[in-house]
């Protein structure tokens, strides 16, 4: 059964990773879980992050809980994103953390969160809550980099986004800022806070905050590549 999935070692080239997130293109979370020997979660409101650590045994990422690329030998950032019946996407797509502080010098050229979105490697997942984790199965993956267009909207509201924080106005940022980039609170409880710039220049501290992909978007890149 398990004849396609390859050892858990870090690949050595882009075609490499892609071709073995094809191969898991068909499987259950079962089949994968049972085969790497690890245990099922009943559901993902505490283990959020566990479909993306099964996929990362099998295609042997290193990156672990570092701040760079998932494989940063290869440039390769991987997202998973859950998806329904149709293939849309069911939620935002978390991208990094952004930075509250400490922003002088940096440009939309050198930012973390572009270097993330460079190369990305798109593993969609059935994520509908009526089926069960285990019955839920890996999808058609895409190896993908934004084109002009994309990079420029992208640009266009990471640079609003990031102006309002440097102006001391985080907290008036709103899901619905940015046409297809959005900041939103990232925090395991309201007790997580972290450093931040006020309106007027003064140090405060606020919730932390994370770059979002919207919806819409990876919904019309997941259609455009897959013809949905």
């Amino acid at each position: 059964m398990y004849n396609n999935l390859l050892p858990p070692n870090t690949p050595d080239s882009e075609q490499q990773l892609y071709q073995r997130a094809l191969a898991l293109a068909g499987y259950t979370m079962k089949e994968l879980a049972e085969a790497a020997g690890l245990p099922i979660p009943e559901n993902l409101k505490r283990d959020k992050g566990w479909v993306g650590m099964l996929l990362e045994h099998y295609l042997g990422a290193c990156a672990g809980s570092k701040a760079e690329q998932d494989f940063p030998h290869l440039g390769v950032e991987l997202k998973t994103i859950p998806v329904n019946a149709q293939g849309k996407p069911l939620e935002t797509t978390f991208v990094c953390v952004a930075p509250l502080i400490g922003n002088i010098g940096i440009t939309w050229e050198n930012s973390y969160l572009r270097k993330k979105l460079r190369r990305v490697l798109w593993v969609p997942v059935e994520g509908e809550r009526n089926k069960p984790l285990a019955q839920r199965r890996v999808g058609t993956a895409l190896l993908w980099s934004p084109d002009i267009h994309e990079e420029q909207q992208l640009r266009r509201d990471w640079e609003e986004l990031m102006d309002l924080i440097v102006l001391g106005k985080v907290e008036s940022i709103t899901a619905r800022h940015g046409e297809i980039l959005q900041i939103r609170p990232k925090a395991a409880n309201s007790r997580a806070l972290t450093e931040a710039i006020g309106e007027f220049g003064q140090p405060i501290t606020t919730l932390p905050r994370g770059f979002y992909l919207k919806k819409e978007f990876t919904a019309t890149l997941l259609s455009k590549h897959f013809k949905i």
